[in-house]
């Protein structure tokens, strides 16, 4: 820490975040930074959303776009399901790899359109080992979707509960945890 902010590079990230609340940018923002910072980084996205519908393809094709614009030099992987696969294959010492999101992750495991959910506990743990022996920084995003009611109907208890699973699990596993709102960080654990 200098002068009680968080120094811009942890080994790991984890940002967690409502609907719009800034996390996507956060993790963008340190991606150029990582970029900028040395001409011989480089900083690549594995996103995990599937285009199972036009107002899906609209929104990837958007964020595609605007990510372009934003950070340029960010290379993007497209992985719905086999995510410690893809940090493993994409992280290397000067490489910062961006995951976004678990969320998405999640849903196309325990609710995938084209076979039978997963059990997650497996891949949760290989994403684990993945974040903790990547030769270089890796920042993931995620929904927090904990904090309201209790929704109605068991399929969604179940979700809100494994995703709030997974996102102790990533959070145990990563050196920093920012929660953002309303496009403002708020870091809950920071490197020692």
């Amino acid at each position: 820490m200098v002068d009680g902010t968080p120094t811009p590079f942890a080994r790991s990230e984890f940002i967690l975040g409502g609907q719009r609340s800034g996390k996507s940018r956060r993790a963008e923002m340190l991606a150029r930074q990582w970029l900028d910072a040395d001409t011989t980084h480089r900083a690549v996205l594995i996103a995990t959303g599937q285009a199972w519908d036009d107002e899906m393809r609209e929104r990837i094709a958007r964020h595609q776009r605007e990510r372009v614009e934003r950070v340029p030099g960010l290379r993007t992987v497209e992985e719905p399901r086999a995510l410690a696969e893809a940090v493993h294959a994409n992280a290397a010492p000067g490489t910062l790899v961006v995951v976004d999101c678990l969320t998405l992750w999640l849903t196309n495991l325990l609710m995938p359109a084209d076979g039978a959910p997963v059990d997650f506990v497996v891949p949760v743990a290989g994403l684990r080992r993945a974040i903790e022996q990547a030769p270089g920084p890796v920042v993931l995003v995620s929904n927090e979707i904990g904090l309201g009611v209790t929704p109605l109907g068991r399929e969604t208890r179940a979700f809100v509960d494994a995703l709030g699973g997974l996102n102790q699990a990533v959070a145990g596993a990563c050196e920093r945890v920012t929660l953002m709102a309303a496009g403002l960080p708020l870091h809950l654990k920071v490197p020692a």
